[in-house]
């Protein structure tokens, strides 16, 4: 067969199997077995028990587990309100209010944790339930939940960034380095939305609080002192290098029991309930993860994404033309991939023909990952959409449809990116001088 013909079916596979009510890890997991049966000498049964057990042990992975837990804390004892509280007052004046905290604090976290899962589970433990008691409507409250969510791969530390260092023998620190304003500038843009759908839709947004003085205001700040130490304790063990990701969610998890303690909001029912609540929930991450890596090995085994870049290679586009068409190649093939995987996958193929076009690494790379956290909310199967509906138990239609707004604003970004590169190069040149 075809590779159009395999692609196909595998796509016809994913929906019938989902639209009969099959939890999505397994339903990615059948998607997989199904290709690698069909379509490869691999005995399937074997592969996916290695797989599946490779993904669910690794240490690396240690991290999501802990940073969900810390989320289940804050969500469960009064530090996620107090959050709310510390910030309120400063975020009256801007059209959309509150609806601002989601991309502020995924951006905040995404310097902590670095993962895309991660990032969206922890501030939607903290923010959906928060912003639905103040009256913020669901729809505009999930979609930017999804689309900030997506901060964790670009805004350093991130793996995927490590990741297509090594692939493309490109500095890690530049790639850091390159991330921050495409990060900043991001996290803008979806602010900006925020303020345009306040703007518009004015009836929908809750009335503001009385109004502060200066004085009420700082005042009012004292309650961000926990949730701001919290976070100062994390990302200061990891950029201290005193721990690594994994260790300082533990650090994170044990200073939001410290502190919630302290607070008086510690009890054996909240610490049970965080702990469940947090176990239920990574636990279907996890299962999402398991199915995902069995189908990247499929994929790997069918070879349809080295197949792909083959085929872009051998079109002869002009740059732009290019970056057009890997937009589009990736955003579909985070269908079926993580992120990480689509590198490594595709790396080997698209470099060359990249280089032969005359497009700088560097700036390569962040476009990569830009293109990759599209992938995350990718309509309708997304990774980011499926935690969402995890969390929220809605629809995936309704997700994906309320998230459309922001996935088109990281079209946008890939866009500014491609017209002014200095947005990418102006940290790392700062770095290596003129």
């Amino acid at each position: 067969m075809s590779d159009l013909a395999i692609t196909t079916l595998l796509i016809a596979a994913l929906f019938l199997i989902l639209a009969s009510g099959v939890w999505i890890g397994l339903t990615l997991s059948g998607v997989a077995w199904i290709g690698m049966q069909l379509f490869s000498s691999r005995p399937a049964g074997d592969a996916m028990a290695l797989t599946i057990w490779g993904s669910a042990s690794s240490w690396t992975l240690t991290a999501l587990p802990l940073f969900i837990w810390m989320g289940e804390i804050l969500f469960r004892t009064r530090l996620s309100q107090d959050m709310f509280k510390g910030l309120a007052p400063w975020m009256q004046w801007l059209p959309g209010r509150l609806l601002h905290t989601n991309v502020i604090g995924c951006a905040i976290f995404a310097a902590v944790s670095g993962s895309s899962a991660a990032t969206c589970a922890t501030i939607g433990k903290m923010s959906l339930p928060e912003l639905t008691r103040r009256g913020y409507p669901a729809d505009i409250t999930v979609g930017s939940l999804a689309g900030a969510g997506t901060l964790g791969l670009l805004i350093p530390p991130s793996i995927i960034m490590i990741v297509y260092g090594v692939s493309a023998d490109v500095s890690i620190a530049q790639l850091f380095m390159a991330g921050v304003v495409p990060g900043i500038m991001l996290a803008g843009l979806f602010s900006g939305y925020l303020v345009v759908w306040g703007l518009l839709n004015p009836d929908r947004v809750p009335p503001a609080d009385a109004r502060m003085t200066l004085r009420e205001k700082l005042h009012e700040s004292r309650h961000l002192i926990p949730v701001v130490l919290l976070i100062t304790a994390v990302l200061g063990s990891i950029y201290s290098g005193l721990a690594t990701a994994t260790e300082a969610a533990a650090v994170g998890v044990l200073g939001s029991l410290v502190l919630s303690a302290l607070q008086g909001s510690l009890s054996w029912a909240t610490f049970r309930e965080a702990l469940m609540g947090g176990t239920r929930l990574y636990c279907m991450i996890a299962l999402i993860l398991a199915g995902a890596s069995f189908l990247t090995l499929s994929m790997g085994y069918i070879g349809l994404p080295r197949h792909l870049a083959e085929w872009i290679a051998t079109l002869g586009l002009s740059p732009f033309g290019l970056v057009l068409v890997l937009t589009v190649f990736y955003a579909i093939l985070g269908c079926f991939l993580d992120g990480i995987s689509m590198v490594v996958l595709t790396m080997g193929v698209i470099l060359p023909t990249v280089q032969k076009a005359g497009i700088d690494l560097l700036w390569f790379g962040i476009f990569i990952v830009l293109v990759v956290e599209m992938a995350q909310i990718t309509p309708p199967v997304g990774f980011n959409l499926f935690v969402l509906q995890g969390m929220t138990r809605r629809e995936i239609g309704w997700i994906a449809r309320v998230t459309l707004p922001f996935f088109f604003l990281m079209v946008a970004a890939v866009l500014l990116i491609w017209f002014f590169p200095q947005i990418v190069t102006v940290l790392p040149r700062s770095m290596t001088g003129p």
